[in-house]
C-alpha cells in the first residue's frame, strides 16, 4: 500500500509474531502515562489483543499500526483510537518506542502518513490528540504537523510529580 510508505519508514498491521513486542511496549511502566495504563498487560491478553487485530477499523473503532524500517526494524506503534465515523473524527496517538530512534524524524514521517490515510481513505474531516503540558516533543511533532491547540485541561493527569494540565490540538481536513 503506497499511501503508508515514505522515505525511511512505512505503517504495517499488527501481526502474531509482534507478540512479544506489543507485550513489551504495554508493560513500559516508563510511557504508561501517554495511553493512561495503570496495570500490567499479561502475554495471554496481548495475544488475544493480536488475534482480534484484523478487525476493521468501522468495527473496532480502533486502528493500531506498527513504524518499521525498510530494514524491518520494529521502532514504534501509531494508533487511529475513538474512531467516530459519525462525525467523521478520530483521535491519534504514536509512540518510537526506542529513545535512540527518537529525534531522528521517524515520528514525523509516520505522523504525515497516517494523518493522509485518515483523511484521505478514512475521509475524516478531523483528527485530535491529548498530550501533556511536559511533553514538549510531542507538541512539537504535532504542531509542525498543522495540529493547534485548542484546550487545556487544568490539573487533567495524576503522575508521580502530582498532577498535570493536557492540551487538546486538533486538526482539520480542509
Amino acid at each position: 500500500m503506497v499511501t503508508l510508505k515514505s522515505k525511511h519508514i512505512y505503517l504495517r498491521a499488527l501481526e502474531p509474531e509482534d507478540l512479544e513486542f506489543v507485550y513489551k511496549v504495554e508493560n513500559d511502566e516508563s510511557i504508561w502515562h501517554l495511553s493512561h495504563t495503570q496495570t500490567p498487560y499479561s502475554r495471554f491478553l496481548v495475544k488475544q489483543y493480536l488475534e482480534n487485530a484484523h478487525q476493521d477499523i468501522y468495527e473496532a473503532k480502533q486502528l493500531r499500526l506498527v513504524i518499521s524500517s525498510y530494514d524491518n526494524e520494529t521502532l514504534g506503534l501509531i494508533d487511529v483510537f475513538d474512531f467516530d465515523f459519525k462525525n467523521k473524527r478520530a483521535g491519534i496517538g504514536i509512540v518510537i518506542t526506542d529513545e535512540a530512534s527518537r529525534g531522528k524524524g521517524f515520528g514525523s514521517e509516520a505522523l504525515s502518513l497516517l494523518i493522509n490515510y485518515c483523511f484521505s481513505k478514512l475521509q475524516l474531516h478531523q483528527l485530535f490528540c491529548n498530550i501533556s503540558e511536559n511533553n514538549k516533543a510531542s507538541l512539537t511533532l504535532f504542531e509542525n504537523k498543522g495540529f493547534k491547540r485548542v484546550g487545556l485541561k487544568k490539573e487533567w493527569n495524576f503522575t508521580n510529580n502530582g498532577v498535570e494540565n493536557e492540551y487538546l490540538l486538533q486538526l482539520i481536513n480542509k
